[in-house]
């Protein structure tokens, strides 16, 4: 299953960008990026279509730039958070960058502007954080396991999975 999440294609079109953060709800001493409990997430997502997300070491600019230079085509539209480590987008010849800065006012917060949003790939982090509930956390090496189950899950929540896994089956049969 995690080889049938990993597509080779780019993405294109509108594409959103956002990281979240997964483990223990609360820890005591640490908030937000912080946690060293936590392990964090890199996302991209495909307006209207797929999700492809990965566990980095960190939320660094050099980090997220390699990710998003090696799986988004340099046309397309890319919208994200805020987030510091995504200065540079634009240098690095993605000329259109759109950034929604949900925080700019804690008591008018803005999450669209223009129907630019993220909210997409926030659906995403909010369905795979409620599918990581249900098993009352995860070990940490059983994660990455989780979290491409969860991404093939989305990209194919329009087709009925029995038939997808056959055909899937009989295209790449499975080796010993």
């Amino acid at each position: 299953m995690a080889a049938l999440a990993e597509a080779d294609c780019p993405f294109r079109g509108q594409v959103e960008l956002d990281e979240s953060y997964f483990g223990p709800t609360r820890t005591r001493g640490h908030r937000g990026r912080g946690n060293p409990r936590k392990v964090p997430v890199f996302g991209i997502l495909e307006r209207g279509g797929r999700v492809h997300c990965q566990i980095v070491k960190n939320c660094s600019k050099a980090t997220l730039l390699a990710i998003i230079e090696g799986r988004v085509e340099l046309s397309a539209e890319v919208v994200t958070d805020g987030f510091r480590s995504y200065d540079g987008l634009v240098e690095a010849g993605f000329a259109r960058h759109h950034r929604i800065n949900k925080y700019w006012d804690r008591e008018h917060p803005v999450y669209a502007e223009n129907g630019v949003h993220i909210n997409g790939i926030e659906s995403f982090w909010s369905y795979a954080k409620r599918r990581h509930a249900k098993f009352n956390g995860l070990r940490r090496s059983s994660f990455p396991t989780f979290l491409k189950e969860t991404e093939f899950r989305f990209n194919t929540r329009d087709q009925d999975l029995y038939k997808f896994l056959l055909r899937s089956c009989r295209m790449k049969p499975l080796r010993h």
